[in-house]
């Protein structure tokens, strides 16, 4: 959890907040009332503490924690399994115009659900952290690979300082070594979560930098430390997922990121 949602939270609220980041194994298992007693607090607390969050009660939070647990325990299936899945599910093949009707309605609904759904402040606050940094750190690993890669074309198009950890020849932690204070980092991650990405997190906020996270869930491991958080979530037309809204947000950040900086060209003399 970021420390500014944290921060915000009641005393009652921060104890279940507590609990939940040190017990996250176990929240798919306990039930209201074990968690209640456990931090000591009413039923009806951890129920507004699932709804501060933007969930409708319990149920759906547990729920979450037993996704989660679940996705660690059992491995996403390739490419090769997804394809003969579909192959399996209808009696007569697919007209491949069909199948590319089905992934860009997917990707329209997506796109829409982003613009209705865009947290403002959200935005606001990781375009006025990447105006503020003095150099601009990206990392984007596995399905999130592409948005890193635009990121890294789109935000050389300015005067900052980029640098994209693709992770060539495993040189990421060594390139990190020019990193410092005041640096911003810009992390891609969806469930089930690059370990790749989170490490370069970690080392990233063990030196000073700050994060801004796009991610796909309130309760993803990069919102718990990050600044800024910008949530997504894409659609999986036939069980593969898109990255047309993802990348959508990337290009968003770039064009803010560029009138912020020709607004205010004083901030280029750095």
């Amino acid at each position: 959890m970021a420390r500014a949602h944290f921060d915000g939270l009641s005393r009652q609220l921060k104890l279940i907040a507590r609990h939940v980041e040190a017990n996250r194994e176990r929240m798919g298992l306990e039930g209201i009332q074990e968690t209640a007693a456990k931090c000591g607090v009413q039923p009806s607390a951890v129920v507004r503490f699932a709804q501060h969050f933007g969930l409708s009660g319990f149920s759906e939070m547990q729920a979450l924690f037993r996704h989660e647990a679940a996705q660690k325990l059992v491995p996403h299936p390739d490419y090769r399994d997804r394809i003969r899945s579909l192959v399996g599910s209808g009696a007569r093949p697919l007209a491949s115009a069909r199948i590319a009707e089905e992934v860009i309605r997917g990707s329209v609904e997506s796109l829409q659900a982003l613009e209705a759904g865009l947290a403002h402040a959200d935005f606001e606050a990781a375009v006025a952290l990447m105006v503020e940094a003095k150099a601009l750190w990206l990392v984007a690993a596995r399905r999130a690979f592409p948005v890193g890669a635009y990121l890294a074309y789109a935000l050389q198009q300015t005067s900052k300082p980029i640098h994209w950890l693709n992770g060539l020849g495993h040189m990421q932690h060594a390139e990190m070594r020019a990193m410092s204070e005041g640096d911003v980092m810009i992390a891609v991650s969806f469930d089930p979560y690059a370990k790749e990405t989170l490490e370069v997190v970690e080392a990233a906020l063990a030196r000073g930098a700050r994060l801004i996270a796009l991610t796909d869930s309130k309760f993803s491991p990069l919102v718990r430390q990050a600044s800024a958080t910008l949530l997504v979530q894409d659609s999986a037309p036939y069980g593969f997922r898109s990255l047309t809204s993802t990348l959508c947000l990337a290009q968003s950040l770039f064009i803010s990121l560029a009138y912020r900086m020709e607004l205010e060209p004083p901030r280029l003399q750095r």
